[in-house]
């Protein structure tokens, strides 16, 4: 098999890999490795050679996170309201005219349609300085990256031409969700913006098409087959691929995030986490982040220990549906306060109190309940520095199912714990605490610090979206950054709600545009893409921005 063949194939465990995982996989034969950033890569490894995929056994980081869409979609017909009710089209005006001139605006998501009159230049050409496609393999990928095929702004200029453009730039966006926040992005004035208008419309666009992830990532998060998912591997190379076209074009770089997942430490700690705060705290650059849909979902619940008291029981109970076919939940606690579990089914069935001290790994089977319960512990997970216990419910009963937790507290204070179930798209059925918490909801990578983080409101009139995400971050720190209007907001495929398009819309966010892009060059105007690949520097800069 060649690299890329083993990249895309099933049979190949997709590993995050810092610098001592890397040094351990060298001794594996047939490992494809891709680096993203100084010592952070993916590694490819054959599934076969290595022990079956735990989070106890490859730790928490390693294992590709799924992340999906945060947005819903509803009807059709412009109206530029919420433009001008945030501000955007104040400054596109005027002495200030910031429309993202000379700025690159990056997206990751399910690609675009490049043919849309919104993604135009005036003279027809394209606005889309290049499109990395992670799903088609039979062209040229990026310089320095293994896998996928990149097109660039020739090539769509030659496509825009023909009879039959997708005969020639074959990319295109099936899910319509990378298309539409793009164009309420970035999107051409048409009709003097009449007809359209984005919050950046003479920005220059660069597109990652995210390829859905592997049946085994699939599998061991047990999320159905139809929903959207996306690997965190491909979303760090992804991530990359950005970073590394803006430093070949000389040209500021705004990274817009319209993914999220349910789990992680909600803190902003992680891999994919700490690359985001390099790219974001670098000259030039910007990460805007949308805070998710999950505020209404019922799907985190927290718990705490009794102060004075040296042991603490929580019940923590979910209502599991129908045909739910399984599901994962991750509690995060606070040390040096310890954790036990016993889990009790619909039918009042109960396992021992387990305190992880002998084993880090259990699977619980029942007599009249089917399905089985997986749960696996870490007693200090590496990247936060809390303790983790991770859950996996295989095709449970439906009905009521109870975790109960046990805090043992030394310390003298009390503590708290949380729990996560998945993104409901990831669920197959209506799954949720029955005693929730509303707070703490922001989906991942919303918590990283350096990143501009926004939520939703209905700016016709003035309230907050009751599914957007809400902070704190897990550790109390101050996040969302902003709140943007999201409900029934126009995009180039009809209004449209949710916190990816309140992230692509949001005042504060584009003000970041608009900030790092005054007096850049005319859109079409030089700044060729050189397809250079990023240097291996650990992330270090000199003081222009680009690194050295």
């Amino acid at each position: 098999m060649t690299d890329r063949e083993k990249i895309i194939s099933n049979d190949y465990y997709d590993l995050i890999a810092d610098y001592t995982l890397r040094k351990g996989m060298n001794d594996l034969e047939g490992t494809v490795y891709q680096p993203v950033n100084g010592e952070i890569g993916v590694a490819y490894v054959e599934r076969s050679a290595v022990i079956p995929m735990s989070v106890s056994s490859f730790t928490y980081p390693v294992i590709p996170k799924l992340y999906g869409l945060m947005q819903d979609q509803q009807g059709k017909v412009f109206d530029p309201t919420p433009l001008i009710r945030s501000g955007i089209t104040q400054v596109q005006k005027g002495a200030l005219n910031l429309t993202g001139r000379g700025v690159v605006i990056g997206f990751l998501d399910t690609g675009i349609r490049y043919e849309e009159e919104v993604f135009k230049n005036p003279d027809g050409t394209t606005r889309i300085l290049g499109i990395w496609d992670q799903t088609i393999q039979d062209g040229e990928p990026p310089a320095g990256i293994l896998y996928g095929t990149e097109y660039r702004r020739e090539d769509i200029n030659i496509a825009l031409q023909s009879e039959n453009p997708r005969e020639i730039v074959p990319s295109y966006d099936e899910d319509g969700h990378g298309t539409a926040l793009a164009s309420v992005a970035a999107g051409s004035a048409i009709r003097g913006g009449l007809g359209f208008l984005g919050a950046a419309p003479e920005a220059g666009i660069v597109m990652v098409k995210l390829r859905q992830a592997k049946q085994y990532l699939r599998d061991f998060y047990l999320v159905p087959q139809e929903a959207a998912a996306f690997a965190e591997s491909d979303i760090l190379v992804a991530l990359r691929y950005l970073e590394s076209y803006a430093i070949s074009l000389a040209r500021p770089l705004v990274i817009c995030v319209a993914l999220g997942t349910n789990m992680g430490d909600h803190a902003g700690h992680s891999i994919m986490a700490d690359y985001l705060n390099q790219i974001a705290t670098r000259r030039s650059r910007a990460v805007l982040v949308c805070g998710g849909n999950e505020g209404n979902s019922a799907h985190h619940y927290m718990g705490s220990s009794m102060e004075g008291l040296r042991e603490t029981i929580d019940n923590v109970e979910i209502r599991v549906g129908e045909n739910a076919g399984g599901f994962v939940a991750e509690l995060w606690g606070d040390i040096p306060a310890q954790h036990a579990i016993s889990i009790r089914t619909p039918g009042g069935e109960t396992t021992p109190r387990v305190d992880f001290r002998e084993q880090n790994s259990r699977e619980f089977t029942f007599i009249f309940e089917k399905g089985k319960v997986q749960v696996d512990h870490v007693l200090v997970e590496q990247e936060s520095g809390e303790e983790l216990i991770f859950f996996r419910f295989i095709d449970p009963s439906p009905g009521v199912w109870t975790v109960q937790v046990t805090i043992s507290e030394n310390s003298g204070s009390n503590s708290a714990f949380h729990m996560w179930l998945p993104l409901t798209e990831f669920l197959r059925s209506e799954t949720y605490f029955l005693r929730p918490s509303p707070y703490y909801t922001l989906t991942e990578p919303s918590n990283v610090g350096e990143v501009i983080t926004t939520t939703t409101y209905n700016d016709a009139n003035g309230s907050f979206w009751m599914d957007s995400g809400r902070g704190y971050t897990r550790l109390g720190e101050i996040k969302p950054d902003i709140c943007s209007p999201g409900v029934n907001i126009q995009t180039v495929l009809g209004p449209r709600t949710g916190s990816s398009v309140a992230v692509s819309h949001s005042r504060r966010g584009f003000g970041a545009v608009f900030a790092v892009g005054c007096g850049r060059e005319e859109p079409g105007q030089g700044g060729e893409h050189r397809t250079e690949a990023l240097p291996d520097t650990g992330g270090r800069q000199d003081g222009r921005g680009e690194l050295s």
